[in-house]
């Protein structure tokens, strides 16, 4: 599947039950990297803003490329009252943005979707010198006995989940897409707590499971509910995130 394309029909699901990122990340950045608000920022793969909505909130300038219309027009719809939001068309390869025109860099889960080598090109040619990149993205936990269990629930149920999963990219493949540039990495906690139709809204929002009508979906949603009912406490659970930075001058 067009990477570009996965999430059109998944857009509700996504702005609803995507987890969002620690706003600790904004103050973090500024105190590592003097990043004030009088920088522009550029969100690669933005999606519907999840990523951008804590810099803007911030007052931070945010340029949002993203390559979906539907996600791009979800975020400007979500965020279009933020003065100093500028939406794009525009991939992470070929972002259309002027050469050394921003400041930093950002990019959240749609990281794993790039071309890497591509980017990186593209990246440095939008920068300004010693520009930065904070790459971000939420790591779903699988260790409590619910995670284990809702994560064997994916893989059996999902089209594509072990080849997509962000978990294969590691700090090994960070230090590689930084090179010659030093990284580093930082982990900030975060959960989602959900009843059961957030739960399954939470599961719907990845690209790789099915959707309501095709093949495997009404299968899927009896053995989350029957998951759900196991482990539920007050009749919610809660599911626990790394979110990890990797930052540095590129």
């Amino acid at each position: 599947m067009d990477s570009t394309k996965r999430f059109s029909n998944r857009v509700e699901d996504y702005v609803k039950y995507r987890p969002h990122y620690p706003g600790e990340i904004v103050s973090f950045l500024a105190d590592q990297y003097d990043l004030s608000a009088d920088k522009i920022i550029a969100d690669i793969g933005a999606g519907t803003g999840i990523s951008s909505k804590p810099f803007l909130e911030e007052g931070y300038k945010v340029i949002a490329v993203e390559p979906n219309k539907e996600m791009l027009d979800k975020a400007i719809e979500l965020l279009g009252d933020y003065p100093e939001f500028s939406p794009v068309s525009g991939t992470a390869e070929k972002t259309t943005l002027k050469a050394h025109s921003v400041d930093a860099i950002i990019a959240g889960q749609a990281f794993h979707w790039f071309n890497r080598e591509k980017c990186k090109t593209e990246f440095r040619r939008i920068l300004k010198n010693a520009g930065l990149l904070a790459v971000i993205w939420n790591e779903r936990l699988i260790e409590s006995p619910f995670e284990v269990e809702y994560d064997a629930l994916i893989v059996k149920h999902a089209r594509d989940y072990v080849k997509v999963d962000h978990r294969n990219i590691n700090m090994e493949d960070m230090v590689l897409f930084f090179d010659p540039a030093p990284v580093e990495l930082n982990v900030f906690s975060n959960k989602q707590v959900f009843d059961f139709e957030g739960l399954k809204g939470r599961l719907l929002s990845s690209s790789y499971m099915p959707v309501k009508g095709e093949d495997g979906y009404e299968t899927m949603v009896e053995d989350l509910e029957l998951l759900f009912d196991r482990f539920k406490e007050n009749e919610l659970i809660v599911i626990n995130y790394a979110t990890k930075v990797y930052s540095g001058i590129l």
